[in-house]
């Protein structure tokens, strides 16, 4: 993996000041990552994945299952379960489905979301430090 930075341009910097920012704009920079494993675009597919379940038989009256069972305080238990079965099921039924593995990374995803809840993370904040 290779990241590079670039320093913002004057430009850049004074649309950061007029904008009331100074403190954004003196640590604005560019992060360009040439990704080996193609992270990049499965975290597209990812997105797209997930943005699809929101539309499908898994939300009924725009509520998700998912979310009484996050409701009800076993949402922990539910994503590391539903992790396993499709970790386990993957390459057994229906061959090497993608859409096992898609699925592992969105109960992942819900987990890190009950995690911040539980912690009293609402707002999660991700900092690159260079």
């Amino acid at each position: 993996m290779r990241i590079t930075s670039k320093k913002p341009s004057p430009a850049e910097m004074e649309d950061h000041k007029r904008a009331g920012d100074e403190e954004k704009s003196a640590h604005l920079q560019e992060v360009i990552v040439d990704y080996k494993y193609n992270e990049d675009l499965v975290l597209k597919e990812v997105k797209k994945y997930i943005d699809d379940t929101y539309d499908k038989h898994y939300s009924q009256n725009k509520f998700q299952a998912t979310e009484f069972v996050i409701d009800s305080g076993h949402g922990e238990g539910f994503c590391i379960g539903n992790i396993l079965k499709y970790a386990q099921r993957y390459g057994k039924k229906g061959g090497k489905n993608r859409d096992d593995l898609l699925k592992v990374i969105h109960y992942g995803i819900i987990a890190l979301y009950v995690n911040d809840h539980e912690v009293g993370l609402d707002d999660l904040e991700i900092e690159m430090e260079n």
